[in-house]
């Protein structure tokens, strides 16, 4: 027989337990501001991204069914930013998808098609709940205008009022992500860019 010998449980000393908070408060110091530098940069691209996809999408609708689009921007009650829809009209010989045209698609109503045809095509609606609230993004429309409207061809049609240019920065003295604007040529190119860019720079808004 073999006495038992007790086991011996080891803890922390309390050096062991200094150097092991030097060393989390060490990593917290350094990692803390670059994680709210990524979060930052990804706030401000997703944000962009956000509406450089309804752009496109009223463009590539208008081609896809030869016919008009328009996006249509209204406030978020819960951020603050702006919400977008894309609709689609179809003109006639006695309607040429005015503004205030009936012909216009909604979100559960598809467009009026043309005479002869069996298109159906509704509204695509997207809300801003999701992205940061006015006290840390500021988006800025160019102009007065609450839509941008596609002729069939995918061009933006100068005939009515159009918003083609949203710049997005962070608010007050926050450099958490550079300055962006997405913005749509005259002949419907989407280009998220930045406003602040040199001359010569490859994402100089044009």
């Amino acid at each position: 027989m073999h006495p038992m010998i007790p086991q011996r449980h080891h803890g922390f000393t309390l050096v062991e337990t200094m150097v092991v908070v030097a060393i989390f408060a060490i990593l917290m110091a350094v990692g803390v501001p670059n994680m709210r530098a990524w979060l930052g940069a990804t706030t401000g691209a997703g944000a962009a991204q956000f509406y450089a996809e309804g752009y496109t999408l009223a463009r590539g609708l208008a081609l896809a069914n030869n016919s008009r689009s328009r996006m249509v921007f209204s406030d978020n009650a819960q951020s603050g930013q702006l919400d977008w829809q894309v609709d689609v009209c179809f003109p006639t010989a006695d309607d040429d998808c005015a503004s205030t045209s009936s012909r216009w698609s909604d979100v559960d109503t598809p467009a009026a098609s043309p005479d002869g045809g069996d298109v159906k095509t509704s509204s695509v609606f997207r809300s801003a709940a999701s992205l940061p609230r006015t006290s840390a993004l500021e988006i800025t429309p160019d102009g007065d205008a609450s839509a941008v409207y596609f002729t069939a061809l995918g061009w933006v049609d100068t005939g009515k009022p159009s918003l083609t240019r949203l710049d997005l920065s962070p608010v007050g003295d926050s450099q958490e992500f550079p300055a962006t604007a997405v913005v749509v040529t005259l002949a419907g190119a989407v280009v998220t860019c930045r406003p602040g860019a040199a001359d010569g720079d490859a994402r100089r808004c044009p």
